[in-house]
């Protein structure tokens, strides 16, 4: 009966059929619109083998298969467009009388599956395109009589349904697996080739390949063993055998290119099954999980005298031996024995197998729930132990990585795995990504520890993690959860690589100086990149090792800042490695490029600071021991380029390029050494015009090339300054010609310098380069007649009057600039040392002016008595300046006056109340015996008492009133927050202003509305200096805005305002001591009395205002005055604060 096939597209728009053309045995594909049941295309009469049709879900092809039985080839599965036109084809590569039976694609599109009868078995084959070519990736036989059938499953693209005419039905969960080496070989499957690839040597994208491997059969998997120089390859077929291969050196590769090498299969007594997972355990142990007994088990195809007895899945060591000898440069593809030593049977399924790369014969397994559990081989025994070590992973990781983590010597090995739905674990129960697509880890190849992950997201995002960071807790923080940043403000510190092309994935990574990493698009194609972060890495790695060379061709490849060579161990360390630095790189062109480059910045800590998280202390430390004394402590780039001087003139012998480079480090330095520089062009200059030998001038550049060296590097003008400043008209003539300078404007200047005496050129050429210090020498040394013009100079540069008085020794040459000096202080408002100039040079009335413009009376009448004024005078000069330092509201100096030098004891007492000295002011009255002066002083001081007293009771209502505003505003917000919180809204600042506001309506303004502020002003506090205290006060304690944000802080800072200063404590202890002498105890004790319970009132409430500020609840209770003040009290009690107190009158409390 014939079969006509009928195939929909995904969509279901359209459907392809198979129709019979006349008698022949010649087909036509044909396609047909499902609405109007039209016929859109047919294909051209081929000979399709079969009713085998499937129309690809995405709709762009439509498989069939030629039957080419004519051609004597094997049949082929051919590729149709909607159009009807043959697009591509491949030969399912079995025999001429293989017959394809199925054809299936999976959900994505990206894999075909079919079934292939091939004499005795059918074969499950998968196939897959990639770069225009088709790869045949996977196959498992069954028996014939199986008839196998299969799907695949509609939502999981790698998952294959199969089932058997005996009821057996297999699901086959497929992964994919990269197979690139730690040594960046890329493996490609396809069919029974193993194609080899060194991305190390050079990028081939598949199908293209340096060399081959023929296997008898299909490849099904394999496992590589890359280690101590060993380079092997287990591969495991579709028939049950298993092969090994050991290749060359990989230096050796370029011979083998295009070679096609013929693999045997290992010599084996006992039938290995079907193989699952492979791995090497060391260069001749492989450990191996296979299973027996089922339809698509190999032991089935095989001959074995256990045939039968083994059933299920099993654990092997497979122990291997090559009867032939290895020839170094050539593959061993033949004479391996493969043996059975240790088996033990398996009751899970293991859905992944890794070697422990930190132990020998140790291996990690993965169980179908996650479950980790750790391999051990036991030497001399039947079978080797599983034992439950590790915390296993929270769900089934297809893809599982074991890997060294730690500093050498340290080092542990940690267990990565990525599950399904792109969640990337590692040991410990870490999740480190969420949206992970695949990954892969670097190494610096010293010690094969991995120190960074590298991991590439669904959002095609390809991040670079320090390994630490993960263990540390800071993926959030540095790595932003992995995702995409949107804020513009950490778009210059991105720390992810935006993947070019949508679906590429990580194959491979070129660990130590290389440091690089290949993507494959899903076109096929391979693209190496070089993170940031991996090549900072390298070349760190270099420098920590002293290979500075290395570390400089890195720098130069990548386009690196040249300044991480020395910022990365600290300038002063490299400073210490010049010598070896400029020994290994041995270049001069590198050097002067690496001179070029030198500047003061650090660019660890600006310009990589988030690609390099810690410099290298260690290394610095150690380095650091010989000690800086031959560098400048404050200088990068002048004490680097002097090292590297240094090590130049030591390294290289003489020679042009030695010179020039020299050249470079003087005008590169800050600031740049252009004179030295020029020095060395002078030398040259002199061997050339001396006829010097000419195999020493060989030596060296020219004088010419030289200058136009130097010219290139720096500032013309810069240049032609430096010349100047050498004093040598010619050289700075044939500078300013180099430097192209108009002849019309230097010559001139140039001829009239040369007609000057030697000292008169050198002071112009200074003054024109504001040399200021060396004009003065050299016109100071031109002799008495330019006497003048040193003043004129002095008087326009101040500060080289230092210098005048050490050039001019001779008394009378000495005082004018000692006065012009004094004359240039005052009129810069410094009088103090104005007036000390003009005594060293005994101008004894500017002086006077100079301490009166200060107010400074003791040294005012000092040089009054050394001017030998008359007793007059002196009389008339006190009172002045009494009276200046009363309007100034220093009373207490002013009394001093009026005692000593005016004889008033009236005014000087009165004075003394006015500064509140009570002590003084009687001592005074009794030391001049005037007993009627002694009420005026009872007087003053008990009206003083009676207004403090006052002053202390308002003082003690205010800061009740302050402290309850700030508890009323404290409690509202607090309130308001909260409730912010629950709804979890936005606009909390807005909110707070409004509560802000609300608070001060309710409580009114009566706490800023008192008189306190009037009646403190009207107090005997109104004399002038507590007047501008408390003004100055009132002005650094701001205003309380009622309803303002910062209104709490406001209140705060007034309530600490309102303390009782240093001063105010001494002047109330003299008041109290005064008091008790004219016998107003009861005044004394009631002013102390208020004192002190302001005192402590002020302090409990600050202390409780503190307290509450920090903390998000108030206490009704327990913050109060009232709980605060007796604690306070306990405190206080013997503090320097309440030192004032009388002790007479002292609470027993």
């Amino acid at each position: 009966m014939e079969q006509h096939p009928i195939s929909w597209r995904g969509d279901g728009k359209y459907f392809a059929t198979m129709s019979m053309c006349g008698s022949n045995l010649s087909r036509k594909l044909k396609i047909w619109e499902r609405d109007s049941g039209a016929l859109l295309a047919s294909s051209e009469e081929k000979a399709f083998a079969g009713p085998v049709l499937e129309w690809m879900p995405s709709g762009a092809k439509i498989a069939a298969v030629y039957d080419r039985k004519a051609e004597n080839e094997s049949p082929s599965v051919v590729f149709f467009e909607r159009n009807g036109l043959e697009r591509s084809k491949f030969s399912v590569g079995e025999g001429i009388n293989a017959k394809v039976r199925f054809l299936k694609w999976n959900c994505s599109s990206d894999l075909l599956a079919g079934v292939v009868e091939c004499g005795n078995y059918e074969a499950l084959k998968i196939w897959y395109f990639s770069n225009n070519h088709w790869y045949l990736k996977h196959e498992i036989r069954y028996l014939k009589q199986d008839e196998v059938r299969f799907m695949w499953n509609q939502e999981k693209p790698l998952q294959l349904i199969c089932w058997t005419l005996g009821g057996q039905v297999t699901v086959y969960n497929f992964v994919w697996n990269t197979a690139v080496t730690d040594n960046s070989v890329a493996l490609v499957i396809d069919g029974s080739n193993i194609h080899v690839s060194p991305l190390s040597l050079s990028l081939m994208p598949p199908p293209m390949y340096l060399f081959s491997l023929k296997f008898s059969s299909r490849v099904r998997g394999m496992a590589v063993y890359c280690k101590n120089s060993k380079n092997q390859l287990a591969a495991f077929l579709s028939d049950g055998s298993l092969c090994v291969v050991e290749l060359p050196s990989i230096e050796t590769w370029e011979e083998l290119e295009g070679k096609e090498f013929s693999v045997e299969a290992s010599h084996t007594e006992m039938v290995l099954g079907s193989i699952l997972h492979l791995v090497w355990l060391d260069s001749h142990t492989l450990l191996s999980v296979s299973h027996y007994g089922f339809s698509h088990s190999n032991d089935l195809f095989q001959s074995s005298l256990n045939e039968g007895a083994l059933r299920g899945f099993y654990l092997r060591e497979i122990e291997l031996e090559c009867s032939e000898d290895i020839v170094p440069g050539l593959l061993t593809c033949s004479g391996w024995n493969a043996t059975v030593s240790k088996q033990n049977t398996l009751e899970e399924l293991v859905i992944g197998i890794a070697p422990n790369p930190a132990s020998k014969y140790s291996a990690y397994m993965q169980f179908s729930d996650g479950k980790i559990k750790e391999y051990l081989s036991k030497i001399g025994t039947g079978g080797g132990s599983l034992e439950q070590e590790y915390q296993g992973f929270s769900a089934a990781c297809p893809w599982m990585d074991v890997v060294l983590v730690g500093s050498a010597g340290q080092s542990k090995p940690v267990l990565f795995g990525l599950d399904e739905i792109g969640r990337l674990h590692a040991s410990g129960g870490i999740v480190v990504c969420n949206n992970c697509s695949n990954f892969s880890f670097y190494s610096n190849l010293a010690d094969q520890v991995v120190t960074h992950l590298i991991l590439a997201t669904k959002q095609d995002l390809l991040f670079i993690v320090d390994i630490v960071d993960i263990f540390n807790g800071e993926l959030d923080s540095k790595y932003g959860n992995f995702v995409r940043s949107n804020s513009r403000k950490r778009e210059e510190n991105e720390n992810y690589i935006h993947i070019w092309e949508r679906g590429a994935k990580i194959v491979g990574v070129l660990h130590g100086d290389e440091a690089a990493t290949i993507l494959q698009t899903t076109r096929g194609n391979l693209e190496c990149i070089y993170p940031r972060k991996l090549v900072l890495v390298s070349i760190i790695n270099a420098l920590a090792q002293k290979r500075f060379r290395d570390a400089l061709l890195m720098v130069r490849r990548h386009r690196i800042d040249f300044n991480v060579i020395i910022d990365y161990c600290g300038w002063q360390a490299f400073s210490q490695s010049a010598f070896e630095f400029v020994r290994q790189v041995n270049n001069l062109g590198y050097i002067t490029e690496f001179v070029c480059s030198v500047k003061s910045e650090n660019v660890i800590e600006t310009l990589y600071k988030n690609h390099v998280s810690v410099p290298c202390s260690e290394v610095a430390n150690v380095t650091l021991a010989g000690g800086l004394q031959n560098f400048l402590a404050d200088n990068k780039v002048s004490s680097i380029l002097m090292a590297i001087r240094k090590a130049l003139e030591d390294h290289f012998t003489e020679s042009p390029a030695r010179e020039l480079c020299i050249l470079t480090t003087l005008a590169r330095s800050e600031p740049p050494l252009l004179e030295d520089a020029l020095k060395r062009i002078k030398v040259i200059r002199e061997k050339e015009l001396s006829h010097a030998d000419d195999h020493r001038r060989m030596t060296y550049p020219s004088a010419e090339e030289a200058l136009k060296h130097l010219l290139w590097l720096a500032d013309g003008d810069a240049v032609y300054d430096a010349a100047l400043g050498l004093y040598d008209l010619k050289l700075t003539a044939i500078v300013a010609l180099n430097a192209q300078k108009d002849p019309k404007e230097f010559l001139p200047f140039l001829q009239e310098l040369e007609r000057m005496p030697t000292p008169l050129m050198q002071y112009n050429i200074d003054l024109r380069l504001k040399r200021f210090e060396k004009a003065l020498r050299h016109i100071a040394s031109a002799g008495d007649s330019y006497y003048d013009d040193c003043m004129t100079l002095v008087k326009k540069n101040p500060q080289l009057f230092p210098l005048s008085l050490q050039l001019f020794t001779d008394p009378a040459k000495r005082m004018p600039f000692l006065e012009a000096w004094g004359d240039y202080l005052s009129g810069e408002k410094c009088f103090e040392d104005a007036a000390t100039i003009y005594l060293s040079c005994f101008n004894l009335d500017k002086a006077l002016k100079s301490y009166r413009a200060i107010n400074n009376w003791s040294g005012v009448l000092t040089v009054a008595g050394f001017l030998n004024l008359g007793k007059d005078e002196v009389l008339h000069l006190a009172g002045e300046l009494c009276e200046q330092l009363q309007a100034l509201g220093k009373p207490g100096e002013a009394a001093k006056i009026a005692l000593e030098y005016c004889g008033d004891v009236n005014s000087g007492v009165n004075l003394l109340i006015s500064a509140r000295d009570w002590e003084e002011a009687l001592r005074v009255v009794f030391m001049h015996r005037r007993e009627d002066l002694v009420k005026v002083v009872k007087d003053a001081s008990v009206e003083c008492a009676s207004t403090l007293t006052n002053e202390y009771e308002e003082g003690l209502e205010k800061v009740g009133k302050y402290l309850a505003r700030y508890l009323a505003v404290r409690q509202r917000r607090l309130l308001l927050a909260a409730k912010l919180q629950s709804e979890k809204r936005e606009g909390s600042d807005v909110e707070d202003d409004a509560a802000s506001e609300a608070s001060s309506n309710f409580s009114g303004m009566s706490a800023y509305t008192t008189g306190t502020r009037k009646s403190s002003a009207t107090s005997t506090l109104s004399a002038a200096t507590t007047r501008a205290r408390d003004a100055r006060r009132q002005r650094k304690r701001g205003k309380i805005r009622p309803g303002s944000a910062d209104e709490e802080f406001a209140l705060v800072d007034h309530l600490k305002g309102m303390s009782l200063r240093v001063e105010a404590r001494r002047e109330l202890k003299s008041l109290l001591v005064s008091l008790m002498m004219f016998g107003e105890g009861e005044t004394a004790r009631k002013l102390q009395q208020m004192g002190e319970n302001f005192q402590l009132s002020q302090m409990a409430a600050v202390r409780l205002a503190e307290d509450t500020i920090s903390n998000d609840t108030i206490n009704e209770y327990a913050h109060t005055l009232e709980q605060y003040t007796p604690k306070v009290r306990d405190e206080m009690h013997d503090s320097e604060a309440l030192s004032w107190r009388v002790k007479v009158f002292l609470s027993n409390e």
